[in-house]
């Protein structure tokens, strides 16, 4: 890896990604938590006292920080930035937060390049899938490649495409996540946690997203109000054990929402019905 590479963040993502490509001298980093320069001098990276410091002259910039800051990040730093620097923001944040990191990035002359990050960074560290989206997705594609990850795909030329694709996806992953936490505390205690998963082990399928999708849009279209009344009645039950039903009356109100209401999608993508992304 020939151009300099400068990590704005040094928590989780970026030592990991340090210490697995090996990049030391060729790498600069800067982080707000002075703490973090043990972690830096240990992944061999040179630890810089100030985020000017860190960034200048660099061509690949990797903004690693926290969801918070990511904006505040891009236009505090957008100035710093060496003319034509790819800046590669890698923070979980909505699509219109990475347009606006966007604007003030190549306002200062830099390319802003929408990442998105689809699994922990451990244990995958440069297996981890990157979605990349933007103006210089390619260019950053192979940057990105060079500096060692693996699994990279470019999805459009669009700032925010990577990012949607990222949050709304994670409606379900973490969706699916709070299901299981309400659903094990109300099994739990009424005493049934294995007859339940037992249940659903027996009801599992094993069919595509693109399958399962549609038809649970078309059991909602069809069946709404009587699964929401059925919801309603197992909120009763969370409620009558003790539980918030928070995800439940969600489920209640979507469930009467989307009565008579479909859906109409495809894929536009012909690949995706065979791409698999590790869950996050």
């Amino acid at each position: 890896m020939e151009r300099t590479l400068a990590l704005i963040g040094f928590g989780e993502a970026g030592s990991t990604f340090a210490k697995a490509a090996g990049w030391e001298s060729q790498a600069s980093a800067f982080d707000i938590d002075p703490a973090r320069h043990a972690a830096m001098e240990e992944a061999g990276v040179m630890a810089a006292a100030t985020a000017d410091s860190a960034l200048g002259g660099a061509g690949l910039v990797l903004s690693l920080v926290t969801a918070d800051s990511a904006l505040p990040v891009a236009q505090e730093h957008a100035a710093m930035l060496a003319p034509g620097a790819l800046f590669c923001d890698m923070n979980s944040v909505a699509p219109d937060t990475k347009r606006a990191s966007a604007r003030a990035v190549e306002a200062a002359g830099a390319r802003y390049v929408d990442v998105a990050v689809l699994a922990p960074v451990n244990p995958a560290r440069l297996k981890v899938p990157l979605l990349v989206s933007g103006p210089a997705s390619h260019d950053a594609a192979a940057a990105l490649q060079e500096a060692g990850f693996t699994n990279v795909r470019v999805v459009g030329d669009d700032v925010g495409r990577a990012s949607a694709i990222k949050m709304i996806r994670s409606i379900m992953v973490k969706g699916v996540e709070a299901l299981t936490a309400e659903m094990m505390l109300a099994a739990t205690r009424a005493g049934v946690v294995e007859e339940v998963l037992s249940s659903l082990d027996a009801s599992e399928k094993g069919d595509s997203w693109f399958t399962r999708a549609a038809y649970n849009i078309e059991r909602m279209t069809t069946h709404g109000l009587r699964r929401a009344a059925e919801m309603e009645e197992s909120a009763k039950t969370l409620i009558g054990l003790g539980v918030e039903p928070l995800m439940t009356t969600g489920t209640v109100a979507r469930q009467r929402s989307q009565a008579g209401h479909t859906i109409p999608f495809e894929s536009t993508t012909p690949m995706a019905a065979n791409t698999k992304e590790p869950a996050e």
